[in-house]
């Protein structure tokens, strides 16, 4: 099967303006983001107000910023009702209140010595090597996670390019192409056509940052429940508990060779186990009493990070961080996107209808995920 078919875009034709990166995005600084590097960051620098702010110049020009707004226009899902701009506090910059939904990304760049050793190959260009949608609720006490299974044949839209053109949209891609084509702009405007959701904020992380966010944590403990021997991401477990460091949590989000049938989808549950791991470890190690740890943790994320411009200073993910403080793991539901084998393809997956829409659907109404989703 040829995995891209180009199709004319639809009188679509988003530009970019001048000062932008290849992908046709508004650049502030330089990094990378994951999952719960936004939420477990957000958290600690909620909390950690003094420490964060003897450095706040320090880890604030770290964070690079993406005007995802600007580059997609109005051509995207409208924003869900319950949201609306937060300034109860004069000393940080407002945060969507209500609902939210968030995309997080992690990238299999090889770009720098630091991520070209953790990744290993010789990969040129960057792709999303996880995707997760994370949906918190209108009182900020819950939230929902659905990974979106990388090799999802899908719709991808036109995207701009670094040349103020756009690329011509694509039926049958795998959705981590979007990020190779257009960064985070198309990863985002890919998501958006396959949710129906609109993408409130962006966070993603690379291989570097992950494994320092982890280290800085002090590591994380997982259980597995068979051996784990995967030669190409180089993790090798008996089965049992074992306390992991960044480089062996980075193999253990990465591997996939060495569980269930070697597909995407046994990566993603082993990724799930990853983020609710680190919660815990977060809470395990009192961090938001240890004004040291707390920098050094902080120190560890910022220099990773890009989000959207919406979460690029640290006034507004210590912002985000207040709003999101009361959830924990008991309060964390993770759950992969309903699929099903590629009629076309036997090594790719689609999106299984209607579950998958409900699923998108309760998050657009905030409400509880159908049942029979659950992980």
């Amino acid at each position: 099967m040829t995995e891209e078919q180009p199709v004319p875009p639809a009188g679509h034709a988003p530009g970019h303006a001048p000062g932008t990166d290849p992908d046709g995005t508004r650049i502030r600084r330089r990094s990378r983001v994951f999952l719960t590097a936004g939420i477990a960051l957000g958290c600690v620098l909620a909390i950690g107000g003094t420490a964060a702010g003897l450095a706040y110049w320090h880890l604030d020009h770290r964070i690079k910023g993406v005007d995802i707004n600007s580059a997609l226009g109005t051509d995207r899902p409208t924003t869900g009702p319950t949201a609306s701009a937060s300034s109860s506090s004069s000393s940080l910059a407002p945060v969507a209140t209500g609902a939210m939904n968030i995309l997080v990304l992690g990238s299999d760049s090889r770009s720098g010595s630091a991520n070209q050793k953790l990744g290993g190959g010789n990969s040129t260009g960057a792709r999303s090597d996880t995707a997760m949608v994370v949906h918190i609720n209108n009182a900020h006490t819950r939230a929902t996670v659905v990974s979106i299974p990388r090799d999802t044949l899908v719709y991808r839209p036109s995207c701009p390019t670094s040349s103020g053109g756009t690329t011509a949209a694509a039926y049958g891609a795998m959705f981590n192409s979007a990020y190779s084509v257009g960064g985070p702009v198309c990863a985002v405007k890919t998501a958006e056509k396959l949710t129906g959701v609109r993408m409130d904020h962006y966070i993603e992380i690379d291989f570097s940052g992950f494994a320092k966010l982890i280290d800085s944590l002090g590591g994380v403990t997982v259980t597995t429940t068979k051996d784990i021997n995967d030669d190409k991401s180089h993790l090798n477990l008996k089965a049992g508990t074992h306390h992991l460091g960044g480089t062996q949590a980075l193999a253990f989000a990465r591997t996939r060779h060495g569980v269930g049938d070697g597909s995407d989808l046994g990566r993603i549950q082993l990724q799930q186990q990853l983020i609710k791991a680190m919660l815990k470890q977060v809470m395990s190690i009192n961090l938001f009493t240890s004004p040291t740890k707390l920098y050094e943790v902080a120190d560890a994320v910022t220099g990773s990070l890009t989000t959207d411009t919406g979460l690029d200073s640290l006034s507004e993910l210590m912002s985000l961080g207040q709003n999101l403080r009361k959830i924990g793991t008991k309060h964390l539901t993770a759950v992969t996107m309903p699929v099903v084998t590629a009629p076309s393809d036997p090594n790719r997956v689609v999106a299984s209808e209607p579950s998958a829409t409900k699923v998108w659907t309760a998050l657009r109404n905030d409400t509880a995920l159908p049942k029979g989703v659950v992980n």
